[in-house]
């Protein structure tokens, strides 16, 4: 197996071009236990980390643009990112123990193509966009449209994920993330939701977007969150309103779990409730301290 550690787009996509069996890693906290686990090794391992356009992180021209390869402790560590996306930071930091984050990344958090990623739910209900290159060029795809299964995406050889950007939130709109798991930490999510929640002036939701994970073999959005919820004064106790177990029901309907030894569809599917509930009152509270 061949190391190539490439310094710009061209010389990876060239790379990658030249060899079927080649493959991109940023972090590869999730490469090196699959091979331990048995999978086949690629005939070479492209580096991404010195290719500049993958390592970015900064707000212009009303978007953020986080690096795909930039490291989550770099991300959940930064200021203003921390206050412009905090359920995207909640996310990101649960990927791993200390040592992880000094590796793992957006990008190969979402191109593992894992079900239970904890970065994805967060960047879909953000309206995230992947900058995507390879031999046919460039072009930027939402988050939502790139796994399309587990293990898989809608990436193409030689195509790779340089950047996310992620737009600037308005006045009064933030965003949360929780997730279930059996242990304290050090855990994959038996189920992961993710909301942002934008008010008006007067604290009644003006839209909102709920993003399960671990629920179905990709996210699940809750398609009749923002109906459900436009409209509503959001600071209320979850479970002082009617609409809030209307928002429950949407997200069991959402689901498509499956029974495994971590969960079973039932639990999985009261799990998503309750959980799609708190994200939106802790996100509506975010969004309230935002106007």
């Amino acid at each position: 197996m061949k190391y190539q550690a490439p310094t710009s787009i061209e010389e990876a996509v060239a790379l990658l071009s030249s060899d079927p069996g080649a493959r991109v890693f940023a972090g590869a906290t999730d490469l090196i236990p699959q091979f331990q686990g048995g999978r086949p090794e690629p005939s070479m391992l492209v580096d991404l980390k010195g290719v500049p356009q993958t390592g970015v992180l900064e707000c212009q021209n009303g978007y953020w643009r986080v690096g795909a390869a930039v490291p989550a402790a770099r991300l959940t560590s930064h200021r203003e990112l921390v206050s412009a996306f905090p359920g995207l930071v909640e996310g990101t930091s649960l990927i791993g123990s200390d040592q992880i984050q000094g590796r793992a990344t957006l990008g190969g958090n979402l191109c593992n193509a894992s079900p239970a990623a904890d970065s994805v739910p967060p960047l879909v209900a953000l309206g995230a966009t992947a900058v995507i290159v390879g031999a046919a060029g460039r072009r930027s795809v939402p988050v939502s449209e790139i796994v399309i299964g587990p293990g898989a995406t809608s990436l193409h050889h030689a195509e790779f994920i340089t950047e996310f950007r992620i737009p600037v939130p308005a006045r009064g709109c933030s965003d949360a993330y929780e997730r279930f798991i059996p242990r304290t930490e050090m855990d994959i999510a038996v189920v992961g939701a993710a909301a942002r929640i934008r008010l008006d002036d007067q604290g009644r939701c003006r839209d909102a977007t709920v993003v399960l994970g671990a629920v179905a073999p990709t996210v699940a959005e809750v398609s009749a969150a923002a109906e459900i919820l436009r409209g509503r004064q959001l600071a209320e106790a979850p479970n002082c309103k009617a609409f809030w177990e209307e928002l429950g029901e949407a997200a069991v309907a959402s689901c498509n779990p499956i029974d495994d030894k971590r969960g079973t569809v039932q639990f999985r599917r009261r799990v998503a409730a309750v959980l799609a509930r708190r994200t939106v009152a802790t996100a509506a509270r975010r969004a309230k301290e935002a106007i």
